[in-house]
């Protein structure tokens, strides 16, 4: 079907519709998270790979005859697994991403994820392959390790720019946490609150310091992959303002460069040429601009925090343990409380944006041991925990058990990072098989 230049052009209207319909009352609110893990060979401790016969294609194949989900495809190739609303996907370099159907209850998400790892364990363990709760691939550099056969991936592989790209899209694996919103206006301001928690919330779950089979001297190497990829998509959206509304967002996401379009005979690459809203005014080699390539276009634009018709908070290291739901209760804690938003917007009062955009250069290194301002980022981090806690034990629903688990660093003035430093320079001597152990728990 062709796509010709006389169809009526995108309205950014229609964009900012998009957005707005995500607006819902307080009492439909719930939390998602999206769970990346990274695949291994129990006995080479290296990658584990898509396509050999113990790879990761064939567990999918395997898990779905099993447990009855549903092939996703790329020109028939599996790339992931779905059943109702639920996904399994792979992410540029095999890693696993469970992708959950949101819950009120951050103990509904983590019941779904026990279960889903109870019946992924026999069919791993048939493959010899072990998911790790880690944020960056503790042996295998990117250079040995394959994209999967996913169209897209190569083509964001060969623009992406950045002398980390590669380690971010194969080494790499972290979790999301997704929140509601009532109006725009709340929309922009858990938004805004999200974007100035982020560096403090990637300094307490730093968990990324050993990368090919050696101590990089960075707590989060899977941040500082990020800090230097395509800068043109990646970091604050904006300058954290104290007021930004849909369409303020809705303008970033047009000026970014773009990369590919999707048509009926494959993808057509754009390769940053022109910017999506240079495409909605002008096309692109006889290609209107339609809704789902602004929807394309926005899914390959990766901010701290990315607003959808939800807020989606990107930048932690994927954590076990339960670690991960720790990353929730903080995020719940805070943003679904609206005195707990306040103390946080007073406890970051003496921050300017440059405060933060400095601060999310220091913690890759330094994690909880850095400093905004004249502050310690683990004396702030520490409140953070408090506010999130009280504001967990008011809404009454047992949910600030899940802070006990990053409680146990943070009230020490430590990272999960520290813990892996110290055991890898002492018991473990440095053997990354004890550090798989480790995540893999």
């Amino acid at each position: 079907m062709s796509n010709i230049q006389t169809q009526e052009k995108l309205d950014k209207k229609e964009i900012v519709k998009l957005f707005k319909d995500g607006c819902k009352p307080s009492s439909e609110h719930k939390i998602g998270i999206e769970y990346e893990r990274l695949p291994v060979f129990s006995v080479t401790s290296k990658a584990a790979d898509y396509s050999s016969e113990f790879g990761v294609c064939n567990f999918l194949r395997n898990f779905a005859k099993e447990e009855n989900w549903d092939y996703i495809t790329d020109d028939y190739n599996i790339i992931g697994l779905k059943q109702e609303h639920d996904t399994i996907t792979l992410e540029p370099g095999c890693q696993l991403e469970l992708s959950l159907k949101p819950e009120k209850t951050i103990g509904g998400l983590k019941n779904k994820i026990n279960d889903l790892d109870k019946k992924m364990k026999p069919v791993l363990d048939k493959s010899g392959i072990s998911l790790l709760n880690y944020g960056v691939s503790p042996l295998s550099t990117h250079k040995s390790i394959s994209l999967i056969p996913k169209q897209r991936y190569h083509i964001m592989a060969k623009y992406l720019w950045g002398i980390l790209s590669d380690v971010m899209m194969r080494e790499t694996a972290g979790i999301q946490c997704c929140i509601d919103f009532e109006s725009e206006e709340d929309a922009t301001d858990k938004f805004r609150i999200a974007n100035k928690l982020t560096p403090f919330m990637t300094a307490m779950f730093a968990n990324s310091p050993i990368r090919g089979g050696v101590e990089t001297g960075y707590k989060s190497f899977r941040a500082l992959s990020w800090l230097n990829t395509d800068n043109d998509r990646c970091g604050f959206v904006g300058q954290i303002d104290d007021r930004f509304s849909f369409e303020e967002y809705v303008d970033y996401v047009l000026e970014a460069p773009m990369i590919f379009i999707n048509r009926e005979t494959g993808a057509v690459p754009v390769n940053g040429k022109l910017s999506f809203s240079e495409f909605m005014e002008n096309g692109f080699n006889g290609f209107n601009a339609g809704i789902e390539d602004f929807n394309l276009h926005a899914n390959l634009y990766f901010p701290e925090v990315r607003m959808r018709n939800f807020v989606e908070i990107r930048n932690h290291d994927c954590a076990g343990r339960d670690l991960q739901y720790s990353i929730l209760a903080i995020y719940k804690g805070i943003l679904y409380n609206r005195s707990a938003m306040i103390e946080i917007e007073e406890l970051f009062k003496p921050f300017e944006y440059r405060d933060f955009s400095e601060l999310r250069y220091n913690v890759p290194k330094s994690a909880l041991n850095a400093r905004i301002g004249k502050y310690s980022v683990k004396d702030i981090a520490k409140e953070i925990l408090y506010i999130a806690e009280k504001s967990l034990i008011e809404m009454d629903t047992g949910e600030e058990q899940y802070l006990d688990a990053i409680k146990e660093y943070t009230l020490s003035g430590i990272s999960p990072a520290d813990v892996i430093i110290r055991n890898w320079n002492g018991l473990w001597n440095k053997d990354v098989k004890k550090l798989i152990k480790f995540v893999s728990e």
